[in-house]
């Protein structure tokens, strides 16, 4: 175990996660890459409904605009709490796991993780083991899966 002062000698080691391989912490390009999938499904399954409904209204009666959030928040949430992960994490490997003790995402935990992501200012801000508030504030880390 090290101390506060020590440094650590890889991300995730004051965890207390591997350093490699499943259940090591995942990469920034890996979680961004498991976002844009997870934001551009969610776009496609708001387009479906938004033409549904405004059918024959012209180009701008067919972009999902913000309804794409709703399909967004059902992913991370059901996902979160049903898989451990979402449809994006599941496509590049990764899922959530609680570094507090080992124990699923629970209800709770899995809401305030979405809520302070779609604030979008907390996964923007990381610490020195890449963690995004949003992971910080939920006791959650994304890891290889």
């Amino acid at each position: 175990m090290t101390s506060a002062a020590s440094p650590q000698a890889y991300r995730g080691q004051r965890l207390g996660l591997p350093e490699a391989g499943p259940g090591s912490l995942s990469t920034t390009g890996q979680r961004l890459g498991a976002f844009l999938a997870d934001a551009l499904a969610s776009a496609l399954v708001a387009a479906l409904f938004v033409q549904a409904l405004h059918h024959g209204r012209g180009i701008a009666g067919h972009l999902p605009g913000s309804w794409s959030l709703v399909p967004l928040a059902v992913d991370y949430l059901a996902g979160l709490l049903l898989a451990g992960r979402t449809l994006g994490m599941a496509l590049v490997g990764l899922r959530v796991v609680r570094v507090d003790r080992d124990a699923p995402v629970n209800p709770w935990r899995a809401l305030l993780r979405t809520f302070l992501l779609f604030l979008l200012v907390p996964a923007l801000v990381w610490d020195r083991d890449g963690r995004g508030l949003h992971d910080r504030y939920s006791d959650t880390a994304v890891v290889r899966g």
